[in-house]
């Protein structure tokens, strides 16, 4: 199992000097297993890594399963400028999401209509499948899918994503204290080899004025990797506010509490 980030900001991009290192772009994570693509949210990283599958298949069709765990801005915004969608008609993308809201084709297609875009999705020349997820556990060809919900306003998917011997986890859009979703996230969690987790704040900014907004911190971060028996945690969705040095600094102290700490930086891999 392969893991790349091509985004793992929160909220909006954020092309400043001083967030490079981290990088701007926002929720985009690529799985390979054997060869297959799994995809998970398409923020503006998608974008990058639609240049990236191009350059890879050159004229080959290219065949992914794309999670989106909601549809808030910072985890569609890649689709339409993720160039593979136009051209192949042999490529082949199917999307799977929630359809608690307006359906999840219409709530895809409805960023790219008048008079918020340009052009449609009738422009686009890849095959296309719609797949409607709740909590469920899901067998694909290498892989089987687990999905609970998280607590986040419109609700938010997790995904657990396990092999014959890795277990990976993408946990983003959380916030701690209904008990339910406290079980649910830490359920996904369990004895996973990695869990990418949402960080967006810090514990201090959480408790002054963040509450109710549907993130997390690092500290129970650390705390779900300590009751979950996860053995390494990636803090990811990083706040549009925290530049390069304070995502240092909030690795270096959550460190203190558990040692397998690092934070999602756009091109980072994971080999499991």
């Amino acid at each position: 199992m392969l893991v790349r980030f091509w985004g793992v900001r929160g909220s909006t991009p954020t092309p400043q000097a001083e967030n490079l290192r981290y990088g701007g772009n926002t929720s985009c994570v690529e799985v390979r297993i054997n060869g297959r693509i799994y995809v998970f949210d398409c923020g503006t990283g998608f974008r990058n890594l639609g240049k990236h599958l191009q350059r890879e298949f050159d004229n080959r069709p290219i065949d992914a399963h794309v999670f989106l765990s909601h549809f808030h801005w910072d985890h569609i915004q890649g689709i339409p400028f993720f160039a593979p969608l136009y051209e192949s008609r042999d490529s082949f993308f199917s999307f799977h999401s929630s359809n608690r809201s307006r359906g999840l084709k219409h709530a895809i297609e409805d960023q790219m209509s008048d008079p918020y875009f340009p052009v449609d999705m009738t422009e686009m020349a890849a095959e296309r499948h719609f797949y409607d997820l709740e909590e469920d556990r899901i067998a694909f060809d290498d892989c089987v899918i687990q999905t609970k919900w998280l607590n986040h306003p419109q609700g938010c998917l997790g995904f657990r994503l396990e092999t014959e011997d890795k277990v990976l986890v993408y946990a983003t859009d959380n916030e701690p204290g209904p008990p339910q979703f406290d079980k649910n996230v830490r359920q996904l969690a369990e004895g996973a080899d990695v869990l990418i987790y949402d960080a967006q704040y810090l514990p201090e900014e959480y408790a002054a004025k963040k509450r109710g907004w549907g993130h997390s911190h690092w500290r129970e971060a650390v705390n779900i990797v300590m009751e979950s028996g996860a053995k390494e945690l990636v803090l990811f969705h990083h706040d549009p506010d925290h530049d390069d040095a304070c995502i240092d600094s909030m690795v270096q102290v959550a460190r203190n509490h558990y040692p397998k700490v690092r934070a999602a930086a756009e091109g980072m891999e994971i080999q499991l």
